[in-house]
């Protein structure tokens, strides 16, 4: 299976950004990729949460959404939509930090709500409360495939390992992790953690993600990462996507899921302890 990530560079209004992902997905589909992956925020990415109520919509009536589904299947892919900002019926207002898989027929196949929020401090000048504007999920999601079963994550989940140990455990070949990676955090963190990630599961690790400078109509603008990584299971980078938007490439090959936990079958070897 040829998989191809897509990097965006999104602002913070869906219908500048929807164009340019559709095209980066048939720059994808016309390099022989039968699997496509978009970045978190895929619709767009922004902190004023006033804009984003203004802008994002419910899942039924999402434009990039239906967009999306309508692609995946006049191409015959399958599709990761890595997250979309969407409205909620929540009585505090918080929106969803959705990822969904789209079948070659144009179906939902799996969603997923990102569960842990990025609610950190990187500098004095970088302060982010996720959860302020998103509800986080509760539920890991495991989705079946023809190449191999999908664990699927966002981003900020990529620090919490026992979600990936669930998930590899219940039978997950591969991990997505479609990210809108901090440019400071990202640096530091994001290829070590997907290699471990990948490392101690045995599994394909594939993570789209968002790069450079994101400008805002209502704010600043944020940066992100890049570096969207195919990372295999003895945890070799395949593929890194740099920090231009664009298609990144990579061949998996499920053999290598079982020869890797065939020489180390940590999955197997969890021991109750007490303490601390």
């Amino acid at each position: 299976m040829r998989v191809g990530l897509v990097q965006l560079q999104v602002c913070d209004d869906p219908a500048v950004n929807l164009p340019v992902t559709l095209s980066f997905i048939r720059a994808a589909v016309a390099g022989g990729a039968g699997f496509v992956l978009t970045p978190e925020c895929t619709n767009a990415l922004s902190s004023n949460r006033e804009h984003q109520r203004r802008v994002l919509r419910a899942e039924d009536d999402d434009p990039t959404l239906a967009a999306l589904r309508e692609e995946a299947a006049r191409l015959g892919i399958w599709l990761l939509i890595g997250s979309l900002g969407l409205l909620t019926e929540d009585a505090d207002g918080r929106f969803a930090n959705r990822s969904f898989l789209i079948g070659p027929d144009g179906s939902i196949k799996a969603r997923y709500d990102k569960i842990h929020m990025f609610d950190v401090n990187v500098s004095e000048t970088e302060v982010y409360r996720e959860s302020a504007g998103y509800r986080p999920g509760q539920n890991a999601v495991l989705a079946q495939t023809p190449f191999g079963k999908l664990g699927m994550t966002v981003c900020y989940d990529l620090r919490f390992p026992y979600l990936y140990r669930a998930l590899a455990q219940a039978g997950a070949d591969v991990l997505t992790v479609p990210a809108a990676f901090n440019h400071i955090t990202g640096q530091a963190h994001w290829e070590v953690l997907l290699r471990a990630r990948a490392i101690e599961t045995g599994c394909y690790v594939i993570a789209p993600a968002q790069t450079g400078f994101h400008p805002e109509s209502h704010g600043n603008g944020r940066r992100t990462h890049g570096h969207s990584l195919v990372v295999a299971p003895w945890g070799e980078v395949l593929a890194d996507g740099g920090t231009e938007p664009g298609v990144v490439f990579a061949d998996i090959d499920l053999a290598q899921v079982a020869a890797a936990r065939g020489k180390i079958p940590s999955l197997t070897h969890d021991r109750g302890f007490s303490g601390p």
